[in-house]
């Protein structure tokens, strides 16, 4: 096999978020810049020759090209066989899937998320360990290290196999393996969710609308939901991936998946509606004319496992991200197991999902998932709300405000700032920390604060300290406002404000959530002075 060795120099930010390297997809196409970041992962990893390395991704603008290199790079330095997605597809968790299946060494993940695509947009990728989850912070780490020192790398000069041809092929000494995206995954979905009982819900006339947002779960719900269990044909709408996801955000919530809520909310609306976003592990919720919030999802179905065929043993603990809210804690408590509160990024998840300590994991960002992969997974979700809907035969709505009455209601908002100057968001931040010795005792109109705090979490099965998760500032009864900022995107900086206040008595849910919470909403902004200091007088987005 021809291997050429490239001389190259560093580039001054290549540094892995929790969710891997996210750039404008110009920046990925600066020559050497792509090559530079998959050769670090290569030099981080031991052991891994002639192993079996997974590789797909969304479908976004770059992502074909982006595999044909990582094809030869993976030949040159020694890899024994890649297992690819036809098309070069493959969602984020069908990734986790088919590492597992085929006790892979690893995968490489093609993806910038819920991140807009196309050549003006985003480019990411980010490298999943053997269990089929994404890299822990050690080995995130190493591979940052390897990209401020790299001098070298190596790459094959031979052709890469078609990748529309399904099938084995060669590349000099590596076996190139180009498999369905869809089947694996689709088999496990059968095994923890009662597919007949779904059809027979169907059959009685059951109406659903999943919006794939042009990204890539369209061919997997439509294989799924339309083929396999009997949903009819145009139930799948914006089905097909596209590079720039049709001009559109792939971010399922209120604000950008505007198509579905237009159709759930209209007159003749659907019993059921869904969106999943651009790499597959994130999910909407909605039924007629209603919204179910990622933290009371999160909850009901944890409530609701024992139904389903995958989930009848019981759940050994429930884990959530901090700032999702406590509605799942009280299930929980109800079934006697664990809850964990860790930082927000599904690979903290990872270790206690390994250890057998949770089944279940959630993230308010629209992130659920269990123990049958290490990554969220939007279409998992839907099928298990399907699941759930077919076996109790309620609306979406019902269920719901049965769950409000029997554990009470955590009213729950989160409120996105998105692509605000950076400079202001840490002055926000450190404005807060300021405040904090002085905020507990404190009283804001009808609240008092408690405690006030930088969330920082010990992983209970390694001890790894992590710090600077999230401010939090929590008040008597439960009620709690956190201030994030978030990583996700590549431009500026995203201020993420958490609003939560919890209601036990019935006959006092009456209200809209954002109605509920106005007055966290006003004392939020008067903590943190967010008006003045974004130049923002409301949100990007409200979920």
């Amino acid at each position: 096999m021809t291997v050429q060795i490239i001389t190259t120099q560093p580039f001054a930010e290549q540094r892995p978020g929790t969710s891997g390297l996210r750039k404008k997809v110009s920046v990925f196409q600066h020559p050497h810049y792509l090559e530079n970041f998959v050769q670090a992962i290569f030099n981080s990893l031991e052991d891994f020759q002639g192993k079996t390395l997974v590789v797909g991704g969304d479908g976004r603008y770059y992502n074909k090209t982006a595999i044909r290199t990582i094809l030869q790079m993976a030949a040159a330095n020694g890899f024994g066989h890649v297992l690819v997605g036809q098309h070069g597809l493959l969602s984020t968790p069908a990734v986790s899937a088919i590492i597992r299946k085929y006790q892979a060494f690893g995968g490489i993940v093609l993806s910038a998320s819920h991140n807009p695509g196309g050549p003006e947009g985003d480019f990411g990728i980010k490298y999943n360990i053997g269990n089929g989850g994404p890299a822990p912070e050690k080995v995130t780490e190493a591979i940052y290290q390897h990209t401020r020192v790299i001098k070298e790398y190596r790459i094959s000069q031979l052709p890469v196999p078609d990748l529309s041809m399904l099938g084995h092929h060669q590349l000099g000494n590596m076996g190139v393996e180009i498999i369905d995206p869809v089947a694996d995954y689709a088999q496990l979905m059968k095994q923890l969710f009662d597919f007949e009982k779904i059809k027979d819900l169907f059959k009685t006339g059951f109406t659903l609308r999943f919006d794939a947002m042009h990204a890539i779960t369209g061919p997997y719900a439509k294989t799924i939901l339309e083929q396999q269990l009997g949903a009819p044909s145009g139930t799948v709408m914006n089905g097909e991936p596209l590079e720039d996801f049709g001009q559109g955000h792939p971010d399922p919530n209120l604000t950008y998946a505007h198509d579905l809520v237009d159709i759930m909310y209209a007159e003749q609306a659907p019993q059921f509606g869904a969106a999943s976003d651009g790499d597959g592990d994130r999910n909407m919720i909605l039924g007629n004319h209603f919204f179910v919030t990622p933290s009371d999802s999160l909850a009901i179905l944890a409530a609701n496992a024992h139904l389903l065929p995958g989930y009848q043993q019981g759940l050994r603990g429930i884990a959530r991200s901090m700032p999702t809210s406590a509605a799942a804690d009280r299930v929980a408590e109800r079934l006697g197991i664990d809850c964990y509160e860790t930082p927000t990024g599904w690979k903290f998840f990872g270790n206690l999902l390994d250890a057998g300590k949770a089944t279940l994991c959630g993230e308010e960002s629209f992130g659920t998932g269990s123990d049958h992969v290490r990554e969220k997974d939007g279409l998992w979700a839907v099928l298990f709300w399907l699941n759930v809907l077919a076996c109790r035969r309620q609306s979406v709505e019902a269920i719901v405000k049965e769950h409000w009455a029997e554990y009470g209601r955590n009213y729950y908002s989160r409120h996105d700032y998105e692509a605000i100057d950076a400079g202001a968001a840490q002055q926000l931040m450190d404005r807060l920390n300021q405040q904090f010795p002085h905020l507990p005792g404190k009283k804001f109109g009808n609240y008092t604060v408690e405690t006030a705090d930088d969330f920082s979490y010990i992983d209970p099965m390694d001890h790894s300290i992590s710090t600077k998760q999230g401010l939090r500032v929590l008040f008597e009864g439960g009620s709690r406002i956190v201030f994030r900022l978030s990583g996700t995107g590549t431009e500026g900086a995203t201020l993420r404000v958490y609003l939560e206040s919890f209601e036990p008595e019935v006959s006092r849910q009456q209200l809209d959530a954002q109605v509920a919470l106005a007055e966290l909403i006003q004392i939020a902004d008067q903590l943190a002075n967010i008006q003045v200091l974004t130049g923002r007088d409301k949100p990007s987005v409200i979920t």
